[in-house]
């Protein structure tokens, strides 16, 4: 983290090579997230690009008491926003870590799967939640933050996100899958 805050006071300070760096390891996970959020590819790379942009000319009011990736996520949420469209026709691409074609074919395949039916299922908001959470890998406090969400409402959307998906997935209806406990 003390190496973030480093580039981070570099890049305030003018240094364009310590922004590149930093933003550098956030473009990827952004991209994804935006291609969930954005209905083409071309709007993902848009809204990306001036993500970038209004991170780099609004660094100085970043605020070092919140994680950075926090602060330009919800300068992803709102570039996607100005491009939003009703329907998401791209899931982006996910990389298999299997050596086997075959099994890396089948896992993307799941993937895919689970990932439109949580976006038929769910709203904008707790589908953004589940993403940031389980493939971006944010902690609770951070999806609430990139949100504006309180903590609680965080915890109840992600169960009931996981409890929809558990009863899509198991042919249940959702109130079976409660009724039953299982999650």
């Amino acid at each position: 983290m003390s190496d973030e805050l480093e580039q981070i006071n570099a890049a305030k300070a003018g240094s364009v090579e310590a922004f590149t760096g930093l933003v550098g390891r956030y473009r990827e996970g952004l991209f994804r997230f935006l291609l969930t959020r954005c209905a083409s590819h071309a709007d993902a790379e848009d809204a990306l690009q001036d993500t970038l942009i209004n991170a780099y000319r609004y660094l100085h009011s970043y605020d070092s008491r919140w994680r950075f990736s926090t602060w330009l996520y919800r300068i992803a949420i709102r570039n996607a926003a100005k491009l939003a469209s009703p329907y998401v026709t791209e899931l982006g691409e996910l990389e298999a870590e299997e050596s086997d074609p075959l099994s890396a074919v089948i896992q993307e395949s799941e993937r895919e799967n689970l990932w439109l039916a949580a976006r038929r299922l769910m709203n904008e908001e707790v589908y953004s939640a589940m993403w940031l959470r389980y493939v971006e890998d944010m902690s609770i406090n951070d999806v609430a933050a990139v949100l504006e969400r309180s903590t609680s409402w965080t915890k109840v959307n992600l169960m009931r996100g996981r409890k929809a998906l558990d009863a899509e997935l198991n042919g249940k209806s959702v109130k079976e899958s409660q009724a039953y406990g299982q999650a």
